[in-house]
C-alpha cells in the first residue's frame, strides 16, 4: 500500500496542463521476479516516475513503453521474458529466471474510471479487502471491454457491465476462488460466444495495523520502522508521557481508556511494551480480546509465563486457541541488542506471521521464495 500511496500522491500533485501520465503494471508473473504482481510505476511524458516493477533492471525500458503509451493513447501489454539468454531480449543476464507481462495504461485524467482514481476510491474504503479486476486481453469482441480497462468489484452486481451473464459467472467464481487462495492471479475466461478475454484479479489487502501499548523510549525506532514500512502505527499510553517525536511517527496515540474506539481487525498487531509487569498484565487479556492475529510480549520467557500463571490463578486463563495469537518473547531470534534491532526482530516476526511463514533462513527453504504460476 506505501507504494499506491505514494503513486496516488505523485498523480494528485501532476500538473495536468503540462504532463500526461501512465500506470505501468506487473499484471502476471511466472516463475521468478523480484516483484510480484500489482507492483505499479507511474510515468510521465518529461520521464519522471514513481514506484517500480523490477528491481531496476526493466525500469529503463519500461520508461519507454509508458511513454510510447501517453503518446499512442492505447493501452499495451509487454511481456519481458528473463528466461532467455537472446541479446535481442530486454532482461537478457539478469538471472531472474521469470517470464512477467507489464500492462501500461495512459491515464485520461477526465475519465473518473482511470486505473489510478479506482485506487484512489479502493484507498479510501475502510480497512477491507478490495478487489480490483484489470482487462489485460481482448479477443475480437461486442462487449463493451477493451484491454485496460479497471474495476472496482464489490459483489456480483458490480459485474453487470461485462454484458455476458456467462463471462459475470465465470468471472465472479474466479473472484471468489483466488480470494478463498488469499491470491491474485491473471484468469483466462471465455465470452457466451467463444472468444477469450484476460482479467488480472488483484486482492488489494489494508496495510498491518501496528498497535504499541507503552510509552517507553524504544517505542520510536518500532514505530518509526513500521510506517517506513509502510503499515500503520498507533501507541496505547496516557498522552503526556508520549514524547513529540514519536507522537509525530505515529498515526495515532490513544489514551488506555479509549482502547476500544481502535477498530481492530484481522490486519492488526499488537505489541504490550510497558516495561510494567502490572500493566502488560492488565493489558494481556484486553488484546486477547480483540480480533487481532499477533499479540506480541516483550521480556523474557519467565516473565510471560508469570503473568499467565497470575492470570489463571485470577479467573482469567488464557486458551490454548489464544496462545496461538500469543508471541512472548515477541520477536524473531537474531541477536538483537538495541532497541532499533529489537525493532527489526519485532516487525520480522509480525510479518511472518501475517505472511504465514516460519521466519527462517531464505537458503534453507526447499521451495521457492514465492508460490509460482
Amino acid at each position: 500500500m506505501k507504494e499506491i500511496r505514494a503513486i496516488i500522491e505523485a498523480y494528485d500533485s501532476l500538473d495536468r496542463a503540462a504532463v500526461r501520465a501512465a500506470l505501468a503494471t506487473v499484471v502476471r508473473v511466472e516463475g521468478s521476479s523480484y516483484r510480484r504482481t500489482g507492483a505499479r510505476m507511474l510515468v510521465t511524458d518529461d520521464g519522471v516516475w514513481i514506484g517500480g516493477i523490477s528491481g531496476g533492471c526493466l525500469e529503463g525500458d519500461a520508461l519507454k513503453r509508458a511513454r510510447m503509451a501517453i503518446t499512442k493513447e492505447t493501452p499495451s501489454l509487454v511481456t519481458y521474458d528473463t528466461t532467455q539468454d537472446d541479446a535481442h531480449q530486454i532482461g537478457v543476464g539478469l538471472g531472474c529466471n521469470g517470464v512477467i507481462d507489464v500492462l501500461f495504461t495512459p491515464l485520461r485524467y477526465e475519465d473518473p474510471a482511470n486505473a489510478v482514481d479506482i485506487l484512489k476510491a479502493c484507498g479510501a474504503s475502510n480497512r477491507k479487502l478490495q478487489v480490483l479486476i484489470t482487462v489485460t486481453y481482448v479477443q475480437e469482441t461486442t462487449l463493451p471491454l477493451a484491454v485496460g480497462d479497471v474495476m472496482a468489484y464489490a459483489g456480483p452486481g458490480s459485474l453487470g457491465k461485462l454484458g455476458d451473464r456467462s463471462l459475470e459467472l465465470s468471472l465472479e467464481s474466479g473472484i471468489n476462488q483466488q480470494i478463498a487462495k488469499n491470491q491474485s492471479a491473471t484468469l483466462q475466461l471465455q465470452t457466451a460466444t467463444g472468444s477469450t478475454m484476460e482479467f488480472f484479479v488483484e486482492l488489494l489487502f489494508p496495510e498491518i495495523h501496528l498497535v504499541l501499548m507503552g510509552s517507553q523510549y524504544d517505542i520510536y525506532p518500532l514505530a518509526k520502522l513500521a510506517r517506513e514500512t509502510g503499515w500503520r502505527a498507533s501507541v496505547v499510553a496516557n498522552p503526556a508521557r508520549i514524547s513529540a517525536r514519536t507522537s509525530g511517527a505515529v498515526d495515532a496515540v490513544y489514551a488506555p481508556d479509549h482502547f476500544d474506539q481502535i477498530g481492530f481487525d484481522s490486519h492488526t498487531a499488537i505489541v504490550l511494551m510497558s516495561h510494567d509487569f502490572n500493566t502488560d498484565k492488565a493489558n494481556l487479556p484486553r488484546a486477547l480480546d480483540t480480533a487481532a492475529p499477533y499479540i506480541g510480549l516483550l521480556g523474557p520467557r519467565v516473565r510471560a509465563e508469570k503473568i499467565l500463571q497470575e492470570l489463571q490463578d485470577e479467573g482469567r486463563p488464557v486458551s490454548l486457541e489464544e496462545m496461538q495469537r500469543l508471541f512472548a518473547p515477541g520477536g524473531l531470534d537474531i541477536g538483537a541488542l538495541t532497541p532499533e534491532e529489537i525493532a527489526l526482530s519485532l516487525l520480522s516476526e509480525i510479518r511472518a506471521v501475517f505472511s504465514n511463514r516460519k521466519g527462517g533462513f531464505l537458503r534453507l527453504r526447499s521451495s521457492s521464495i514465492h508460490e509460482r504460476s
